[in-house]
């Protein structure tokens, strides 16, 4: 069994509303002490939402960190007190306008191991119903609402025009759900 680093020492640098960034002293298996940043992060939900028709509901939505819209599914951050699940169900109401009859767990995925801990449970969310008076939306957020097949999804990823990897990772963890 391999050894695990050995945590020396924890300084946090700065917490911010929704994380928090470390840096931290170890001793790595092979005797080498090193400091290594570590964002630490409450986890979050990404929600796949299906209309009856089988078309799924995607986001273009203004991105402040690289300065630009891009195309995504609804997710956000797990707020105190929330599970990923009332997260998901959260998100995809304020963010696409939609309440969903049924959301379906269907697994997890690192956004970015090497600096953050984040998870991301992803979801599929069927018998969506518009809402005649969806939630507020986040001030932050500069969202547009889309709707397109699942083909078209796919050949938006492979095209490039979707580049958020949560969005093709979750969309190749429900590829088999909705490519009917």
């Amino acid at each position: 069994m391999l050894e695990l680093p050995q945590l020396l020492r924890r300084k946090l640098f700065y917490q911010g509303r929704k994380f928090a960034y470390e840096i931290n002293r170890y001793r790595l298996p092979n005797k080498v002490e090193a400091e290594l940043e570590c964002i630490r992060h409450p986890g979050g939900a990404l929600v796949v939402p299906m209309t009856a028709s089988g078309d799924l509901i995607l986001l273009r939505q203004y991105r402040f960190t690289i300065q630009r819209r891009i195309l995504e599914f609804p997710a956000g951050t797990i707020e105190s007190g929330e599970t990923a699940l009332s997260t998901a169900d959260r998100e995809v109401q304020e963010e696409s306008g939609y309440k969903a009859g049924t959301i379906k767990q269907i697994g997890d995925i690192y956004l970015a191991p090497g600096y953050s801990d984040e998870i991301v449970t992803i979801f599929l969310a069927t018998e969506l119903e518009k809402m005649e008076t969806p939630p507020i939306q986040d001030e932050d957020e500069d969202i547009e609402v889309l709707t397109m097949t699942p083909i078209a999804v796919e050949q938006a990823i492979r095209s490039g025009d979707i580049t958020d990897s949560k969005t093709i990772s979750a969309f190749m963890m429900v590829r088999h759900l909705v490519m009917v």
